[in-house]
């Protein structure tokens, strides 16, 4: 990918916004200069706040009828499957990190990460338990839900 493209102000506005949101662009723009040929650079503006995500409120328990067996692997599951899951499981959203999930178990927290590749888990020493280090587990999309539930909810 070009340095160009992976730097576009619209781009890296739209990686700051949960990818299953609606994302809203003000209709204002801003000028940014001149390029190489003369002409002025426009880019459109992020809106302040993002649209509401359809996963708030009740919604995505909708989402939950719709995922595929429990022994299909990961990559088979939709985006908004899989956040209904997580939700289903007790994990809640990051709003710093809209890739970091949170689940806070009387025995121990972890932050769940949804990479492109893996799924990372990383239970924390600051919650309840006794890790003396933080203890990082990693899953591929192509294990099964049923068998990366498993993993997860097995705690550290």
């Amino acid at each position: 990918m070009s340095s160009s493209i992976a730097t576009s102000p619209l781009l890296l506005c739209l990686r700051r916004l949960k990818t299953s949101s609606l994302v809203s662009v003000d209709k204002r723009i801003t000028v940014t200069g001149l390029n190489r040929r003369g002409k002025r650079n426009v880019t459109p503006r992020c809106s302040a706040s993002p649209s509401p995500a359809p996963m708030e409120a009740e919604g995505w328990k909708e989402w939950l009828n719709k995922l595929p067996d429990k022994t299909e692997p990961m990559y088979l599951h939709s985006l908004p499957c899989i956040e209904a899951w997580l939700r289903s499981l007790g994990f809640y959203q990051s709003r710093e990190d809209r890739s970091a999930w949170i689940i806070e178990n009387p025995n121990w927290h972890a932050r769940l990460y949804l990479d492109i590749t893996d799924i990372y888990i990383r239970y924390l020493k600051s919650g309840p338990g006794n890790l003396e280090k933080d203890v990082e587990r990693k899953f591929n999309y192509a294990l099964s839900r049923e068998d990366i539930e498993n993993a997860i909810l097995g705690g550290p």
